[in-house]
């Protein structure tokens, strides 16, 4: 995994170690996912949907992640690549790294991300820019 990454995540999971600095419902996993989310939003990638142009940080997680978070955005923002598509496989692999650290219960959250992340990988690889993505429940449709 990258330095800078490894150094955020460090950081957070310090951080974190610490009960009382947890919210409720605080999975370790959680800190790869925001951290992914923060990945996401900084390289802004322009086939990403536009109701998913940024990802969601929680506020359970932003009122709790402590006086690094500045620093930590820092670093995040100090990442850069030539091309949208490096970003996308240098985020594409932090999430697989990231996953690989924890089992199939934790991984909800990192799940979601690579869902997303993937159709998104989709689109750069077929070279087509979102239509319409329809966020309705399939099973209500008749």
């Amino acid at each position: 995994m990258d330095s800078k990454i490894t150094k955020v995540l460090d950081i957070w999971h310090k951080y974190f170690a610490d009960e009382e600095n947890q919210y409720s419902e605080f999975e370790p996993s959680d800190i790869e996912y925001f951290v992914g989310c923060m990945l996401y939003n900084h390289f802004a990638f322009s086939k990403a949907h536009h109701n998913l142009k940024t990802m969601d940080l929680s506020y359970d997680f932003l009122s709790s992640c402590g006086d690094a978070y500045e620093a930590i955005q820092e670093i995040i923002s100090s990442i850069c690549f030539e091309s949208e598509e490096e970003a996308l496989a240098y985020l594409q692999s932090y999430i697989q790294e990231a996953k690989a650290k924890y089992t199939k219960p934790e991984l909800y959250l990192l799940d979601r991300l690579d869902y997303h992340v993937s159709a998104m990988a989709e689109r750069y690889a077929k070279n087509v820019d979102v239509e319409y993505i329809d966020f309705a429940n399939p099973l209500l449709r008749k």
